[in-house]
C-alpha cells in the first residue's frame, strides 16, 4: 500500500468521524467541531495528493491555506451566531431552537 492511499484513508476517516459527528451530536458547538473536522481530512487529501504526485506542490499547499481560511472564517461566523442563539433561546442544543416562538 503506498503513502498516498494511507494518507487517502486516514482523510476519509477524519471525513466520516465528522460527518457522524454532525449527524449525531445535538449542541451546536459540537456540529461546529465536527465540521472542523470534515475540513482538515479535506485539507489532508489535499497536501498528501500534492506531495506525492507530480502535481505542483505549492498549489496544494495554497490550496490547503485557502481551506485553512475558510475553516476559520467559517467557525468565527458560526460562533457568533451560537452566541446569538444562545442569548436568545438560553440554550445552544438543537432541540431547544427548533421550535417557532414568537
Amino acid at each position: 500500500m503506498s503513502a498516498l492511499t494511507l494518507y487517502q484513508i486516514v482523510a476519509l476517516m477524519l471525513l466520516c468521524a465528522g460527518l457522524f459527528g454532525l449527524t449525531q451530536r445535538r449542541s451546536l458547538v459540537g456540529m461546529l467541531i465536527s465540521v472542523e473536522l470534515m475540513l482538515n481530512g479535506a485539507g489532508l487529501s489535499m497536501v498528501a495528493a500534492a506531495q506525492l504526485t507530480e502535481f505542483s506542490a505549492v498549489l496544494g499547499q495554497l490550496g490547503t491555506l485557502f481551506v485553512m481560511g475558510l475553516a476559520a472564517a467559517e467557525a468565527t461566523l458560526v460562533l457568533a451566531i451560537i452566541v446569538v442563539v444562545a442569548r436568545r433561546f438560553k440554550s445552544a442544543r438543537t432541540s431547544d431552537i427548533t421550535t417557532l416562538k414568537e
